[in-house]
C-alpha cells in the first residue's frame, strides 16, 4: 500500500468484518412476483400443491430470488475518497432451496481489497461474501460480490 493509494488503514482494518446484517421474510406472493417477472414457469415457485408433491412445505423461491432480498451495497470507511460504484459480478453457491415462510439473515463481510489501474484511473476492488441463513441457522446460499469503486 503506497501513500497515494485507495486503499486506506480504516479499509484495511475493515477486511474480514461484518459491514451489513440484515433479516428478511420470505412471503409467497413475493416469490411468485419474482417468478413472473423472470419468465420462470416451474410450477415450484407458484403452486403449493406441486411444491407439496416435491416434498416441500411451501413454494420455493428460485435460486436468483436471493438478489431480491439484499437492500443496499454496504459501506466502507473512507468511501468517500472512491465515490463512483460499479457492479463487479457475482458468483454464487446454493446449499438448500428457500420456501414462503423462511426467515432468511443476510451477513456481509469484506473479504478482500484490491487495487488496480483503469482507463478512469485508479480502481477499488471490494469482494463481499453474504452468506444467507435460514431460521434455522442452516445455511442455504453464499454470494460473492465485487463492487469497483473509482
Amino acid at each position: 500500500m503506497t501513500q497515494d493509494s485507495l486503499i486506506t488503514p480504516a479499509m484495511q482494518q475493515a477486511l474480514g468484518s461484518v459491514v451489513a446484517t440484515e433479516v428478511a421474510d420470505v412471503e409467497r406472493g413475493a416469490i411468485r412476483r419474482f417468478a413472473e417477472a423472470i419468465e420462470d414457469p416451474n410450477p415450484l415457485y407458484v403452486d403449493e400443491s406441486a411444491a407439496h408433491a416435491s416434498g416441500y412445505r411451501d413454494v420455493i423461491a428460485p435460486p436468483t430470488f436471493f438478489r431480491s432480498l439484499r437492500t443496499a451495497t454496504p459501506s466502507m470507511p473512507d468511501e468517500a475518497k472512491v465515490p463512483r460504484l460499479l457492479d463487479g459480478g457475482s458468483a454464487w453457491e446454493y446449499f438448500e432451496p428457500v420456501c414462503a415462510g423462511d426467515h432468511i439473515t443476510l451477513v456481509t463481510t469484506v473479504e478482500s481489497l484490491t487495487e488496480r489501474a483503469g482507463r478512469l484511473g485508479k480502481m477499488l476492488f471490494i469482494v463481499y461474501t453474504t452468506e444467507y441463513s435460514n431460521q434455522d441457522g442452516r445455511p442455504v446460499a453464499v454470494q460473492r460480490n465485487t463492487i469497483i469503486r473509482y
